[in-house]
C-alpha cells in the first residue's frame, strides 16, 4: 500500500491543486513500515477486548478531524485524540496536513522526549514511516527508550504497539496536549493556622500515581525549607495566610502542580502548661516559700513571678522566693507564673494557694538553770539562742510545778520553803506573728538545806556524854543518824526531833577530841563537827 500511494502521489497532488479553490483538503498518511516494536493488539474490537481502548474513534473516526481524511488514517486519529484532549477543532497550523509536515510546522513544540499524550512523529521515508510520514499517539512512557503507542493508518488498521528505541523509533515527539498527572481528590491543608501547631498537607490522590513534592507558601510565596508534608508555623508567619503547593511528577507525564486554598491568617500560638506551678516550703511565719515554676510547652522565652496575698499583689514580691513575715499570718498566699514566647499568647498560671500560719520559735537547746540548789543560794537562767534572735523571754519560777509568789525574772534566791522541793523555771518565748513557746527548765537537783550542828560534850570518870542538836532551814525537826567518835570509841544514834544523846564509856582520862558526824537526809546535808571533852579518872 505504501508503494502504491507513492506512485499515486503526483495524481493526488494534482487533485489537491484542483480542489484547493473549494476546500482545504484533509491530509493522508501512509501506514508505517516495520519497526523495533511489538504489536499488542490489532483492530478496534480486538483491542477493546484485550483492554486497549480506541477512545471512541471507532465511531468518531467517521468524521474528519483537523480536515484530515476520515476512517483509518493516522493523522485523523491523532487529530481526534488532540481534540479529545481539549484542543481546538481547528488545525493549529496552516499548510499541508500529511504526517511528514506535523513536526515541521510545529518545530517549536517538537523534541526527542516522549510524553504521555504527545504525538509520536515520523518524517517521510524513514524506518517506521512511508513517503508521507506517520503520527501516533503516545499512550505510555515506560522509559526514555521504551514507549507504548496507539495508531491508525491509511489503508491499514487500528493498533497498539510497544516500541523500543532503535530502528523505527519516532523522529520526534510533538507536545500539543501532553497529559499531566491530575488530582482526583483535592489538595488542602489540615489543622489550625496557629503558631506552634502543626499543619498537615493533604497532597491529594493523583492519577496516575505519582511522586509528590510539597512547598508551603506564605501569602503565595515559598517559605524557605518548608518542603515536608507537615509545617509548624513560626512567629515569622504570624498574621499571614498559608497554603501548600503540591507538585506531582511521573515519568512520561507533564508535571502536575496544584495549590491549596489559603488558611485564615496565622494566629498567635497557645502555650501549654503540662505541669502547673507549685509552692514549696512550709507556710509559716519565718519560713520561706519557693515558687516552683512548673513546665511550659513549648519552652518560653522568659517567665516572671508575682506573689499575692488574699488576691492582691504584694509589692516587690516578684522573685521565686517569698519570706513569710508576721503581717501575712492568716492570709491566703499564692504565686502566679507568667510565661512569654515570641508569637504566642502570654500564659499566666497560679499555684494552689496556702494559708500562712504562725511561726514556730526555735531554740538551740542551751537554755539551762545554773547555780547551787541549796537554801540561801541563788539560781540563774542561762539564756540560749532563739530563732528569731530578737524573741522576748519571760520567766516564772515554780516549786513542785506550782508558781512561786514573786518568782519572776532570770534569777531566784532559794528560800527555806524550797527545801526538799524540785524547782524549775518556765521560760515563755514570744514574738509577734509566732506561736509562743514554753520551755520548762529544771534546777540541776532537788533543793537541800545546810544544817547547823550544836555539840555539847560533858566528861566524867572514864566516860563522856555528848548531846547533839541539829537545826536546818526549812526542816523543823531534821532526822538522820549521828555518830560520835572519841579515840577508838564510837557510838551512833538516830535523831529524834532533831536531837540525840550519846554516852561513850571506857575512855582514858584526859582531854579528848570529839568528832561528830551527822549523816544527813535527802534534804538536809551531812555535816562534820569537831569538839573537845575532858575525861576524869
Amino acid at each position: 500500500m505504501t508503494r502504491l500511494l507513492h506512485h499515486l502521489r503526483p495524481v493526488l497532488v494534482g487533485f489537491v491543486a484542483l480542489a484547493a479553490a473549494l476546500v482545504v483538503l484533509p491530509a493522508v498518511s501512509v501506514p508505517p513500515a516495520a519497526a523495533a516494536s511489538t504489536y499488542l493488539c490489532t483492530g478496534y474490537a480486538s483491542c477493546k477486548d484485550a483492554g486497549y481502548s480506541h477512545h471512541g474513534y471507532r465511531t468518531e473516526g467517521k468524521k474528519m478531524w483537523w480536515q484530515m481524511y476520515s476512517g483509518h488514517n493516522c493523522t485523523n486519529y491523532v487529530a481526534y485524540r488532540m481534540v479529545q484532549a481539549g484542543m481546538s477543532t481547528t488545525r493549529p497550523w496552516v499548510g499541508g496536513g500529511n504526517a511528514e509536515y506535523w513536526g515541521e510546522h510545529l518545530e517549536g513544540r517538537t523534541d526527542q522526549t516522549p510524553m504521555v499524550g504527545a504525538v509520536a512523529w515520523w518524517k517521510a521515508d524513514v524506518p517506521g514511516a512511508g513517503s508521507s510520514g506517520h503520527v501516533a499517539y503516545v499512550e505510555r512512557v515506560i522509559s526514555a527508550t521504551e514507549i507504548v503507542i496507539s495508531e491508525d493508518s491509511w489503508g491499514g488498521d487500528f493498533h497498539w504497539r510497544r516500541m523500543t528505541k532503535g530502528t523505527g523509533w519516532p523522529s520526534g515527539f510533538i507536545h500539543l496536549a501532553d497529559k499531566a498527572v491530575e488530582t482526583t481528590t483535592p489538595v488542602d491543608t489540615e489543622g489550625a493556622a496557629r503558631v506552634g501547631e502543626r499543619l498537615t498537607a493533604r497532597t491529594g490522590t493523583w492519577k496516575p500515581a505519582a511522586s509528590v513534592a510539597v512547598q508551603w507558601l506564605r501569602d503565595g510565596k515559598a517559605i524557605a525549607g518548608a518542603t515536608s508534608r507537615t509545617f509548624t508555623p513560626t512567629p515569622a508567619v504570624l498574621g499571614h495566610r498559608l497554603s501548600v503547593r503540591v507538585t506531582a511528577k511521573k515519568r512520561g507525564y507533564k508535571t502536575g502542580v496544584v495549590r491549596s486554598g489559603s488558611t485564615m491568617k496565622v494566629r498567635r500560638g497557645i502555650l501549654a502548661n503540662p505541669s502547673a506551678p507549685d509552692l514549696s516550703g512550709t507556710p509559716r511565719v519565718g519560713e520561706t516559700l519557693a515558687a516552683v515554676r512548673g513546665s511550659f510547652s513549648p519552652r518560653p522565652d522568659a517567665t516572671t513571678v508575682q506573689w499575692y496575698a488574699d488576691g492582691k499583689p504584694l509589692a516587690d514580691a516578684t522573685t521565686g522566693r517569698l519570706e513569710l513575715r508576721p503581717g501575712l499570718v492568716g492570709r491566703t498566699v499564692t504565686a502566679t507564673v507568667r510565661a512569654v514566647r515570641e508569637g504566642y499568647r502570654p500564659l499566666v498560671v497560679a499555684a494552689d494557694p496556702t494559708t500562712v500560719q504562725r511561726g514556730r520559735i526555735g531554740t538551740d537547746g542551751t537554755f539551762a538553770v545554773t547555780g547551787t540548789t541549796r537554801v540561801g543560794e541563788r539560781l540563774r537562767v542561762e539564756r540560749g539562742a532563739t530563732t528569731p534572735r530578737d524573741a522576748d523571754v519571760t520567766y516564772t519560777w515554780v516549786r513542785d510545778g506550782r508558781p512561786i509568789d514573786g518568782g519572776k525574772g532570770a534569777s531566784y534566791g532559794v528560800r527555806a520553803a524550797d527545801a526538799g522541793a524540785t524547782l524549775a523555771v518556765r521560760a515563755r518565748v514570744t514574738r509577734p506573728g509566732y506561736e509562743p513557746r514554753l520551755l520548762t527548765l529544771p534546777a540541776p537537783a532537788r533543793i537541800t538545806t545546810r544544817p547547823g550542828v550544836d555539840v555539847d560534850p560533858v566528861g566524867g570518870p572514864r566516860r563522856a556524854v555528848v548531846a547533839v542538836r541539829v537545826a536546818a532551814p526549812g526542816v523543823p525537826e531534821p532526822g538522820g543518824r549521828v555518830t560520835v567518835r572519841i579515840g577508838t570509841h564510837e557510838e551512833s544514834a538516830r535523831l529524834v526531833a532533831g536531837r540525840a544523846r550519846l554516852v561513850l564509856t571506857g575512855l582514858g582520862a584526859g582531854r579528848k577530841r570529839v568528832r561528830v558526824l551527822y549523816s544527813g537526809t535527802p534534804v538536809v546535808e551531812a555535816r562534820r563537827v569537831v569538839d573537845a571533852v575532858r575525861v576524869t579518872r
